[in-house]
């Protein structure tokens, strides 16, 4: 069995989006009890990410770590279409990934205590984003 929906949000530009509650809302709504929600991005400059959410300042750290991973305006990119940070985003989005997996159980996400899903924007304005929960039994 499986369940499948998605949905729209629009970020701030570079930086994270919590959307634990908005798939955590489709986890109920499959009516699911035990299995997989694979939480999908359809685009190729941000991420999905599981990471802390009580401390911001965690999020604000791998923003330091993503720009010495791939820094914006690198003269050795050629892809650089959108601007300096197209590339660097597109890096990013490969070294961190467009999709994660998270345990259903009871109808419900099993994270632990300090984890949230959130969207992770790389690039550096708003962007409309569109996110895909498939929920597998």
């Amino acid at each position: 069995m499986a369940f499948q929906q998605s949905f729209e949000l629009h970020s701030r530009g570079r930086g994270t989006v919590e959307i634990t509650a908005e798939v955590a809302r489709v986890v109920r709504a499959s009516g699911i009890e035990v299995g997989l929600a694979n939480v999908f991005v359809q685009h190729t400059s941000c991420s999905v990410v599981l990471t802390e959410n009580a401390d911001p300042s965690v999020r604000r750290d791998l923003e330091t770590l993503a720009a010495r991973w791939a820094p914006d305006g690198d003269a050795a990119y050629q892809h650089d279409s959108e601007g300096d940070d197209d590339m660097a985003a597109h890096g990013r989005n490969i070294l961190v990934g467009a999709s994660l997996n998270v345990p259903v159980g009871s109808g419900a996400l099993r994270l632990g205590t300090w984890q949230g899903i959130y969207l992770w924007e790389h690039r550096t304005i708003a962007h409309r984003r569109r996110v895909v929960v498939t929920v597998i039994a």
